[in-house]
């Protein structure tokens, strides 16, 4: 009877036996705690940040998501009421004349404009690494263009693009004129060939110091090490840049292509102050603007800026993939 007796005490912690933790009851202040320790540490930097995350939602991904809705209807009339087309718009795009024009003519642009801006600024960038004179004056001068604007870029060159016949000419026809360098006298951007590998020019002559910023980083980022090396082992100087430097630079080279890709094929300011909305220099943002605010056709400039942001996504996101994966293999 005192054996039952004592063993029930024990399993229910009577007197002379310690008494089991209650561990639910006892668990629950600690995790309440630490809770309230974690919500101590993000609550504030979530308060700082969400004013910007409500409105990066509504003014951005709200607004993608209301220009994608107006891309699949055929909401053709601003007081139109709208319905469910699917991808029509998007097919009976290309079945329009201007719009491969327009897609042409961006190619062209990109084209030109990354790689002269690339070869450009990496060539200003390999003089100013050799440390010459006045460095610190060349490197403002080259990056000085950047502190325009596009529009006031475009007016400027569309004075030296005058492409107004001999004795009426301005700008570099003039020039050309003046020096009898005739044979080099053209139409510019107006030329129905050529013209917007001339538009590209303003925009090479503005982001190549950019351009040269980067490279010129680059560049003073290779250890000096390495270079040695090259030299001890009997390679020349061209050698050392080609075998050695321009390897290292790849990550910039691609930097810098994303960035001036996306930023050409969105380019509308300088194309108005150049051209206007003259077909010859048509490009998706200025058929975009003119859907829009001329024809009132919010459907079709909606599916304009759906096959801009696509685009523009084809260039970025595979970046941002890569990015990311390389900053967490570095993090191992």
């Amino acid at each position: 009877m005192s054996a039952s007796t004592d063993s029930g005490a024990a399993a229910h912690g009577g007197p002379g036996h310690p008494k089991r933790p209650v561990t639910g009851l006892r668990a629950r202040p600690g995790r309440f705690r630490r809770a309230a320790t974690r919500a101590r540490t993000w609550l504030p930097g979530l308060l700082l940040v969400s004013p910007s995350i409500l409105l990066i939602g509504v003014f951005v991904y709200g607004m993608i998501g209301w220009n994608t809705q107006l891309a699949l209807s055929d909401k053709h009339a601003p007081i139109q009421d709208g319905s469910f087309v699917g991808l029509t718009n998007f097919v009976q795009l290309w079945q329009e004349a201007r719009w491969p024009a327009a897609v042409t003519n961006a190619v062209v642009f990109t084209v030109v404009f990354v790689g002269g801006a690339l070869f450009l600024g990496w060539l200003l960038g390999l003089l100013l690494d050799k440390g010459i004179r006045g460095e610190a004056v060349f490197r403002t001068l080259f990056l000085a263009p950047m502190a325009v604007s596009f529009i006031a870029t475009g007016v400027v060159w569309r004075w030296l693009m005058n492409p107004a016949p001999a004795e009426r000419a301005t700008g570099l026809n003039a020039l050309f004129v003046h020096l009898n360098l005739d044979f080099l006298v053209n139409d510019w951007w107006t030329a129905p060939d050529l013209g917007m590998a001339a538009m590209a020019l303003p925009a090479v002559w503005q982001l190549a110091g950019y351009v040269m910023a980067l490279f010129l980083a680059g560049f003073r980022g290779v250890p000096e090490e390495l270079r040695e090396a090259a030299r001890v082992d009997g390679c020349s100087e061209w050698g050392v840049y080609w075998r050695v430097v321009m390897p290292q630079l790849r990550p910039v080279t691609l930097s810098a292509v994303i960035i001036l890709g996306h930023m050409s094929l969105k380019v509308f300011d300088l194309i108005i102050a150049v051209a206007g909305q003259q077909i010859v220099a048509d490009v998706p943002a200025v058929y975009m603007w003119a859907m829009v605010f001329e024809v009132r056709d919010p459907a079709k400039g909606a599916t304009i800026a759906s096959y801009l942001l696509l685009a523009v996504a084809v260039f970025v996101i595979p970046y941002l993939v890569w990015t990311v994966r390389k900053e967490r293999s570095e993090g191992r």
